[in-house]
Formats: structure tokens, C-alpha cells, sequence
């Protein structure tokens, strides 16, 4: 299974991901071994939705990177 998940920041941002293990990839952003989110901890897994195809995570998790993914995400997901 792939999954593509949100974190929320401490400063409020949002973070988009994707990855194989979830609970792996989590403790890795909560103990702070990812770059981009160390500087913004605590982080808050908020939402994630799982694949079967990967695909079809990495083309999803793309979107929520676009203007409108950003409008769907606030819309349907946060």
C-alpha cells in the first residue's frame, strides 16, 4: 500500500507526503529526521488515504501541491 498523508506544523503549514510505511514515516517527522519539517515541530498527522496503485499516490500527492489541490485539501481533507 502506498499513502499519501498531510501534516500539520507548528506554524500552521501544511505538510503533503507519500510513503510505503506510514507509521515509520510519521515517528521519522515527529523526532525530527526530515529536513523539511524538523524546524516545525510538533507536527500532527491530520489526514492520510491509501493506494494500491503508486501511481496514483505519486499523481495525487503531486496535486495537493497545485493551486487547486491546495483548495480540495482545505476543502475535503483539513
Amino acid at each position: 500500500m502506498h499513502y499519501v498523508y498531510i501534516l500539520i506544523l507548528s506554524n500552521g503549514d501544511y505538510y503533503h507526503g507519500l510513503t510505503g510505511n506510514l507509521e515509520r514515516r510519521i515517528k521519522q517527522h515527529q523526532h525530527g529526521e526530515n529536513k523539511s519539517t524538523n524546524r516545525f515541530l510538533p507536527v500532527e498527522l491530520i489526514c492520510y488515504i491509501t493506494f494500491k496503485n503508486k501511481k496514483k499516490a505519486e499523481d495525487f500527492e503531486k496535486y495537493l501541491k497545485t493551486g487547486s489541490g491546495y483548495a480540495f485539501r482545505n476543502r475535503h481533507l483539513v
